[in-house]
């Protein structure tokens, strides 16, 4: 049972301490919206993170309310993109593309930060991880949330 000491420490640092939940993150997995298409690509991309997203922002501002704790960020974290990317890349520009699709169904869904834009290359690099690793500049400097 929850004493009013335990009631008051809490108060305490959240007031004082300047207590928060620092980023409450959502995980999708997009493996299964791959497409040999970039337009049907970004389409189900898009598709995906929205459907799934939706009530994250206020679910946090639930959470928020209910414990009166705040959150600072929301954010999402998607599947690597290298490895979705398939044959629909096949320049650095095609991987802007996606990054800019991440950064838009980021902004409509009123989240800080969208995670993902990666590749996994701790045991070499496939054509598409270095498409993608060649695109980071021109991605991060096209979006505001990737």
């Amino acid at each position: 049972m929850i004493n009013i000491f335990e009631v008051n420490e809490t108060n305490k640092m959240i007031e004082q301490e300047k207590l928060d939940v620092r980023t409450i993150t959502l995980g999708i997995s997009l493996l299964d919206c791959g497409d040999s298409d970039l337009n049907n690509l970004n389409h189900n991309i898009y598709d995906k993170i929205t459907r799934l997203a939706k009530d994250l922002v206020s679910t946090g501002k639930e959470i928020e309310l209910e414990y009166g704790i705040p959150i600072v960020n929301k954010r999402i974290s998607v599947t690597p993109v290298a490895l979705i990317a398939g044959k629909a890349c096949t320049s650095p520009d095609d991987f802007v593309s996606i990054a800019r699709t991440l950064d838009r169904a980021a902004h409509d869904m009123g989240v800080n930060f969208i995670g993902g834009y990666s590749a996994i290359v701790s045991k070499g690099m496939t054509k598409n991880d270095k498409l993608l690793i060649q695109s980071i500049p021109m991605a991060l400097s096209s979006t505001e949330r990737v």
